[in-house]
């Protein structure tokens, strides 16, 4: 078994750290200042030193790493692509978008180069891989339980050569950023359909009548900028053009799951990155802290939180290599299994340490003086995000079973 990264990737980690220590952790602090600043004005606006952040990254040839199979665009492989992923995901709120590697506009590109027309790649797709515009997905509503997608109830009905719109969705990341000019809705194009035939994916620009951004939604009361806020939203009797239908009508389900796949590992890569900064901050406020006489670092207890957090966290890291490897040799569907099992290890693993670098920072690792509080925020957020751990425990368990079922 070969644990190096090949000689591509060796090269892209050193110039991605360099970037990473020369301009994007000194602009955290300017960074926190502007969003708080934004926040008191109740706007949702990246700060603006990420605008900075982009034009040298894209000038440093880290651009677009994502996009897999798509070199010509800067797309690398998920094995290649994952210790740079990990890397950003050290600064969560600036450095994927800086390389134009943030979700969710990561998956609509990925929807968009495997399904898209001509004339929709050339409208939404360049503009979105030269980091011109944003864009959200919105799948999940309100009324019904998302964790099963083919419960959605907007619908797309054609009207000569339009479609109108009609529903509500909610969650929608991506959607508070002003600079999100696109949304790739799903919704229902044909009820009477086989279950996962009904429905469909359309293209429709921010600036639609009938299209309302009526709200952005506060996670655990934070505006979650990194991934450009989360929203509700109502479309009434919203026209578009029957050419902004993305593929074909019924094949909204089989492209969702298509967007999904990659989506579900990229949330893991960078989860560990976060996951690794949280042991940073663990270790150095354990050696310079003092409890009962001696460090905190000293204190049984802590030890076992730190000792635990690395045993852990190279075992996510592992099974998250694996399957981009998988992905890679295999296919995303000769993957599926190893994509379940990391969404449901990296939450999960991720939250605990977040736990224990708050606990042993006191009440200072509840506060804005940190942003460890912030990241178990988004952290826990992920619980649900692409799919709940129980839908994915649910399918693993039955396809372990299933094998067993068939020796039998």
């Amino acid at each position: 078994m070969h644990f190096a990264f090949d000689e591509t990737t060796t090269e892209l980690i050193a110039k991605l750290e360099a970037f990473m220590d020369e301009a994007v952790y000194p602009a955290e602090a300017e960074a926190a200042e502007q969003i708080e600043t934004l926040y008191a004005e109740d706007r949702w606006d990246p700060p603006a030193v990420l605008d900075g952040l982009k034009e040298q990254a894209r000038e440093r040839g880290l651009w677009n790493f994502f996009l897999a199979g798509h070199p010509e665009e800067g797309g690398l492989t998920n094995l290649q692509y994952a210790p740079l992923a990990e890397i950003t995901g050290r600064s969560i709120q600036l450095a994927p978008a800086a390389l134009n590697c943030a979700a969710p506009d990561t998956g609509n590109m990925e929807v968009l180069t495997m399904f898209g027309t001509p004339e929709q790649k050339e409208q939404w797709l360049r503009p979105l891989l030269d980091g011109q515009i944003r864009s959200a997905f919105a799948m999940t509503e309100p009324d019904v339980a998302s964790s099963d997608a083919t419960n959605i109830g907007l619908s797309i009905v054609r009207d000569g050569d339009e479609y109108v719109i009609n529903g509500r969705k909610w969650w929608i990341t991506g959607a508070m950023n002003p600079n999100c000019r696109v949304f790739i809705v799903m919704g229902k194009t044909d009820p009477s359909a086989e279950r996962h035939r009904q429905q469909s994916m359309i293209l429709v620009p921010r600036d639609t009548p009938g299209l309302e951004v009526v709200r952005g939604m506060h996670v655990f009361g934070y505006h979650d900028r990194d991934h450009g806020g989360h929203a509700e939203l109502r479309f009434t009797d919203v026209r578009v053009p029957a050419s902004n239908l993305i593929g074909g009508e019924g094949e909204g389900f089989a492209i969702a799951q298509a967007r999904l796949g990659p989506g579900r590992i990229h949330h893991c890569m960078r989860s560990i990155g976060i996951a690794e900064r949280a042991v940073e901050y663990m270790c150095e406020r354990a050696l310079s802290r003092t409890t009962f006489g001696k460090p905190i670092a000293q204190q049984g207890v802590v030890q076992d939180w730190i000792a635990e957090s690395r045993v852990r966290l190279e075992q996510l890291r592992l099974l998250t290599l694996k399957t981009a490897w998988l992905m890679d040799t295999v296919g995303n569907r000769g993957a599926h299994k190893e994509i379940q099992a990391i969404k449901i290890a990296t939450p999960q693993t991720v939250e605990w340490i977040l736990d224990k670098a708050i606990q042993v920072h006191g009440a200072g690792g509840l506060s804005q003086d940190f942003p460890l509080a912030e990241m178990f925020a988004g952290i826990r957020t992920l619980r649900f995000a692409d799919g709940p751990d129980e839908v994915h425990k649910a399918s693993l368990a039955r396809a372990e079973l299933k094998k067993y079922a068939v020796r039998g």
